[in-house]
C-alpha cells in the first residue's frame, strides 16, 4: 500500500519543506490543496507548476494529486440555478485537470460541500441533472490527461447533496468512465449505517482514492476508529492506490500527525 498526506496540514510551511518532511517520515506522495498555492488555478503560471514537480522530485516524493479543489474560490457552484455559474464551474472543474496534470498528479478529490449544496427552490432532481452536465467536459478532459476525478459522497452534516458512497456511485456510472469515480473518506463513511468495511467491498472497483483521518476531524490512530478490518477491506477488493492522510484539525501539530498517523498506517497494514 501507497500512503500519502495532504498537504494543508503544513500551515504556513514552504511547499520545498513540506515536501521534505513528508518524504522524510516515509510517505510516498503528497496530495495537493490548490488554495495552499493560489487562489485560482487559474493564475499558477506553466513554470511555478514545473517548480512545484522539481520541488517534489528533489525531495524524492510523488504528487499523487489534487484536493480542496473550490476552496476559496469564488462564484462557482455545481448546481447553481444560473446556467452561467454552472458553465463557469465546469470550465474551471477542466482547468483543474490541467493543473493536476502539470504537476504529475494523477487523482482530483472533488468534495466541495459547499459549491454543491442544493440551494433553496432547486429541486433534487435539477441539481443531479445540472451536476452531471457540468461534469460531462471535464470528464472527457480527465480521460484526455490520463487523471481520475474522484467524487466524494459526505455527510448531510456537510451538505444536502450525495451523502453515500452507493449514491456517489449511481453518479459517477452515468459516465461510463474509468477516468471518473469516487473517493471513499473514512470520516465520512462514519455517518453512514453502514459499517466502513461492507462500504469498502460494495464498492469496489467504483473507487479510486481512499482518505484516511478519523470521525474525531483528526488523524487515522489519533482517535477510537478501528483501522485493522478498514486495512483488511482494502486488500480482499485489491486496492493498490494511495491511503492518503486527510486531518481537519491541526492541533497536534504537522510533524506529529504525520509522524504518528504514518505509523498506525503502517502497523494496521503490515
Amino acid at each position: 500500500m501507497k500512503f500519502a498526506i495532504c498537504n494543508e496540514i503544513f500551515q504556513g510551511w514552504k511547499l520545498e519543506d513540506a515536501f521534505s518532511c513528508s518524504a522524510k517520515v516515509g510517505y510516498d506522495a503528497v496530495e495537493i490543496a490548490p488554495f495552499t498555492v493560489a487562489q485560482y488555478v487559474t493564475d499558477i503560471s506553466a513554470s511555478e507548476r514545473q517548480k512545484i514537480r522539481d520541488l517534489a522530485a528533489r525531495a524524492g516524493i510523488a504528487i499523487s494529486g489534487i484536493h480542496w479543489v473550490l476552496a476559496q474560490t469564488e462564484g462557482l457552484h455545481l448546481t447553481h440555478p444560473d446556467a452561467a455559474v454552472r458553465a463557469k464551474t465546469s470550465k474551471y472543474l477542466c482547468d483543474l485537470v490541467d493543473f493536476c496534470g502539470d504537476l504529475d498528479g494523477k487523482i482530483i478529490v472533488f468534495g466541495s460541500p459547499k459549491q454543491r449544496n442544493i440551494l433553496d427552490g432547486v429541486t433534487p432532481k435539477a441539481a443531479w441533472d445540472w451536476a452531471t452536465a457540468a461534469f460531462g467536459e471535464p470528464v472527457k478532459q480527465a480521460e484526455n490527461r490520463d487523471i481520475t476525478i474522484c467524487f466524494e459522497p459526505l455527510s448531510a452534516a456537510e451538505t444536502n447533496f450525495i451523502n453515500t458512497a452507493a449514491e456517489a456511485i449511481q453518479f459517477v456510472q452515468q459516465f461510463n468512465s474509468p477516468h471518473f469515480k469516487i473517493l471513499l473518506d473514512v470520516k465520512a463513511m462514519c455517518a453512514e449505517p453502514k459499517p466502513i468495511p461492507q462500504i469498502i467491498r460494495d464498492s469496489w472497483p467504483h473507487f479510486g482514492y481512499f482518505h484516511a483521518n478519523d470521525r474525531n476531524l483528526k488523524g487515522p490512530g489519533f482517535g477510537n476508529v478501528d483501522f485493522k478490518p478498514i486495512a483488511a477491506a482494502l486488500k480482499e477488493v485489491g486496492y493498490d492506490g494511495c491511503v492518503s492522510v486527510e486531518v481537519f484539525n491541526f492541533d497536534d501539530g504537522a510533524e506529529i500527525i504525520a509522524r504518528k498517523s504514518l505509523e498506525y498506517l503502517k502497523r494496521v497494514f503490515s
